[in-house]
């Protein structure tokens, strides 16, 4: 047995960084070359009268796992067949209706080729994934996706790497392509993940955190600039809402609003609140999901929404804390 070879860090580096950027080439060339082929196999699931089936052999197997579970979990019904089991009873799994995907880079897997004319006779459709468009596998299948690579990542060019990351990543494609074209939803999402953050994430929406009523500070247009800070204070949100006679938004006062205005050097006596608030301030519906409500405020570097219905007129607010405390973030 030969002695393990200590690398230099450096040289593990550069060889890291090899293989980032040779698997990296082989997504950016798959994503180029893509074409009405996808868009046929998208077509074929979607028209599918029974489920998605995932098979593949080694190291194609474990990404044929990962790709069946990421379409079950975006709303295709699916699951992973070994093509070893499926020749000793698991192929009673696959029923007419069904689309079977068979992943192989070489596209001459022996156990997969025993028990492709046996799911063809079932009634079921094949989608190939392989690197070689003029394998047997391809030939077989009503629509072949081309993952070739250039190389591997593995210096020698044999362990299956970049040819993997690239099946991978079409698997995935198909998985979205798919989860758009049925207006799959992050509430049809969290149904399928019962446990941990993202349902809490996925479910709780504006309406369910906002502060509402009294507890919204608001003032009207002309209001004098220390009255307008007295009820921001008593809100303790940081702001307060600036609205008119109908209680439609015209904009919003904050704590950064004051401290550039005080910093201008202008005298707080001698302005109003609509002088100095922010006009047009980015607003939420009650029904939009608290998710939105954190990519609004992270896009848009501000700590407070306000809430407004469809005419536009204030119906409650919420800031950071709101969502922290509701653990949505």
């Amino acid at each position: 047995m030969k002695a393990a070879r200590k690398a230099a860090p450096s040289a593990a580096l550069e060889l890291a960084r090899k293989v980032l950027s040779i698997e990296a080439d082989a997504v950016r060339a798959l994503a180029e070359r893509l074409d009405g082929r996808f868009l046929d196999a998208v077509e074929l699931i979607q028209r599918r009268t029974g489920r998605v089936v995932v098979s593949g052999m080694g190291k194609s197997g474990h990404i044929a796992r990962k790709i069946a579970s990421t379409l079950a979990s975006t709303g295709t019904p699916a699951y992973f067949v070994h093509p070893a089991e499926a020749s000793h009873g698991d192929l009673g799994m696959i029923e007419e209706g069904d689309v079977f995907v068979a992943i192989s880079y070489s596209g001459v897997n022996d156990e997969l080729l025993e028990i492709v004319p046996l799911v063809k006779r079932r009634g079921a459709k094949l989608i190939a994934i392989t690197g070689r468009a003029d394998s047997a596998l391809a030939r077989e299948a009503d629509v072949h996706l081309d993952a070739a690579v250039a190389q591997e990542a593995c210096p020698l060019n044999l362990a299956p790497t970049a040819s993997t990351t690239a099946a991978l990543a079409l698997g995935d494609a198909l998985a979205v392509a798919l989860l758009d074209a049925r207006g799959f939803s992050a509430d049809d999402f969290a149904r399928s993940h019962p446990r941990g953050r993202l349902p809490r994430q996925a479910l709780v929406h504006v309406a369910d955190v906002m502060r509402t009523g009294d507890a919204v500070p608001c003032v009207r247009p002309g209001t004098a600039l220390r009255q307008a800070v007295a009820e921001m204070s008593r809100g303790a949100l940081g702001m307060t809402a600036v609205v008119d006679a109908n209680g439609a938004v015209r904009g919003i006062f904050t704590d950064g609003d004051l401290r550039r205005m005080l910093q201008a050097g202008r005298d707080p006596d001698a302005v109003t609140v609509d002088e100095v608030m922010t006009a047009h301030p980015k607003t939420l519906a009650a029904g939009a999901l608290a998710a939105e409500a954190v990519q609004l405020m992270e896009r848009h570097k501000v700590g407070q929404v306000l809430v407004v219905d469809e005419q536009g007129a204030l119906v409650g607010a919420l800031n950071m804390h709101d969502l922290f405390r509701a653990k949505v973030l």
